[in-house]
């Protein structure tokens, strides 16, 4: 049965901010480098570095265990939450607006929910969960505002589209899967999982760009934050969050993750925000705490 603790909370607000930071560190990343590269050069960093860490802790792994094999968990783990999304949207990005973009990885939450209520224990669905889910995408809307109804003029924008929301429904299967993966360290999940991505996505990044290409030092240091940051440190955070406190839980991550962006660009790069910034904000930390009411009261009874 999934537990949510204090804990829980800071490390999924921790994970929003983190991932809200990356939509800058990539924007400045594709001036040196071309998008498939970037996606495995982040999947490269995140993997040297947590099977250092995971190799200072032991090394160790039983994926067959108490006659259950956690091999399939882990390939598709690997697959889905990393290799998988982040070159759909690598690619996708190219053709629809940030907008798009950004109300498909709000969606995960919505398809997550009806997968954990049918495959994972302790996740059902309940009304309170259904409003809060559906409060915090509204909130969501507001941020993004006109921009959901501007085109990207590319002739591929519908298949951009269809890639955004494939990455989203890559994210809900690897957080359903993370749940449901019988008992395995958490550090050396991470680590396995980010080898596997990374493995998987180097051929595609050489057959579709050519050989990787020589970045410049600039480049080469937002790369590395990428890759230590933003997709290893939150991939064990993840992966924490998802086996203590559920996959419904985690998926709030990504109501947060457009308002940390706008927040982020706003703070570092001038840009303008939204007039609806703190009515979305309002909604979305609303929706947050009406799904999850349950697990809030019982925090405050303990208090």
């Amino acid at each position: 049965m999934p537990e949510v603790t204090l804990k829980s909370w800071i490390m999924v607000l921790t994970l929003g901010c983190v991932w809200g930071g990356s939509f800058l560190l990539i924007e400045i990343a594709l001036q040196g480098i071309s998008p498939f590269w970037l996606a495995e050069a982040r999947l490269l960093f995140a993997a040297i570095l947590l099977t250092a860490v995971w190799g200072a802790l032991g090394g160790k792994v039983t994926p067959v265990k108490d006659g259950k094999n956690r091999w399939p968990y882990l390939v598709v783990v690997g697959l889905f939450s990393s290799a998988f999304p982040f070159f759909l949207l690598s690619w996708g990005q190219q053709h629809v607006t940030s907008a798009t973009a950004g109300v498909s990885m709000a969606g995960v939450p919505l398809l997550v929910m009806p997968l954990a209520h049918f495959f994972s224990v302790g996740e059902r669905i309940t009304v309170m969960k259904l409003v809060g889910l559906l409060v915090g995408f509204c909130g969501v809307l507001v941020l993004l505002g006109d921009g959901l109804m501007q085109s990207s003029g590319s002739g591929l924008e519908g298949w951009g589209r269809v890639a955004c929301l494939s990455a989203a429904a890559c994210y809900a299967i690897s957080s359903v899967t993370t749940r449901n993966c019988p008992p395995i360290d958490a550090y050396a999940m991470s680590a396995v999982v980010m080898i596997i991505a990374a493995l998987a996505g180097l051929p595609v990044a050489w057959l579709k760009e050519g050989p990787p290409p020589l970045p410049d030092l600039t480049t080469l240091a937002v790369l590395s934050g990428l890759g230590l940051i933003q997709t290893a440190g939150a991939n064990l955070l993840r992966i924490l969050v998802i086996r203590s406190a559920g996959s419904t839980f985690m998926s709030l991550t990504n109501y947060q993750v457009p308002f940390w962006s706008m927040v982020f660009g706003a703070l570092i790069l001038g840009e303008a925000l939204p007039a609806g910034l703190f009515l979305a904000l309002g909604l979305i930390l609303a929706g947050m705490g009406l799904s999850q009411w349950s697990h809030l009261r019982r925090l405050f009874r303990k208090a």
